[in-house]
C-alpha cells in the first residue's frame, strides 16, 4: 500500500470512529454531536500525522504535538462545561470527557494504532450507552 493511501485511510478511520461516538451523542440530544466529534477526531489524527511525517528529521518532537492536541481539546471541553453551568450545578462533564476521548481515538488512528483506536471507540460507545445512575 502506498504511503499516501495509508495516510488517507488513517484520516478516514479516525473520522469514522469519531462519527460512531458522535452519532451516539447526537441521538442522546447532546450539543456536541456527530459533526463536532468527527472534526475533533479527524483534526487530532491530522495533527498526529503531520507531526510524525511532516516534520521528519526536524527538531519537532511528535509527543509535543500530541500534548498540544490534548491541551487544545481540554480548552474546548472547558468551554462545553462552562456553557453548561447552571444554578443547580455543573453540566457538560460527560460531553467534555467524550470530546477528549474522541481526540485520543483520533491520535491513535493517526499514529497507526488501529486496534487501540477501534477498541477505545467500542469502550466509549458502551460507556455512553449505560444508563445514568440516579443517586
Amino acid at each position: 500500500m502506498s504511503f499516501q493511501l495509508e495516510i488517507v485511510l488513517r484520516l478516514l478511520l479516525a473520522s469514522a470512529l469519531a462519527a460512531t461516538v458522535g452519532y451516539q451523542r447526537e441521538r442522546a440530544g447532546k450539543a456536541a454531536g456527530l459533526r463536532t466529534h468527527v472534526l475533533i477526531g479527524m483534526g487530532a489524527a491530522l495533527f498526529t500525522i503531520v507531526s510524525m511525517y511532516g516534520f521528519a528529521g526536524s527538531a519537532v518532537d511528535p509527543s509535543r504535538v500530541a500534548a498540544g492536541v490534548v491541551a487544545g481539546v481540554g480548552f474546548i471541553g472547558a468551554g462545553v462545561i462552562f456553557h453548561g453551568m447552571r444554578s443547580e450545578g455543573v453540566a457538560g462533564l460527560t460531553t467534555a470527557a467524550c470530546l477528549w476521548a474522541t481526540a485520543a481515538i483520533g491520535l491513535a488512528a493517526g499514529a497507526g494504532l488501529y486496534l487501540f483506536a477501534i477498541v477505545a471507540t467500542l469502550i466509549a460507545v458502551i460507556v455512553l450507552s449505560l444508563p445514568k445512575v440516579k443517586g
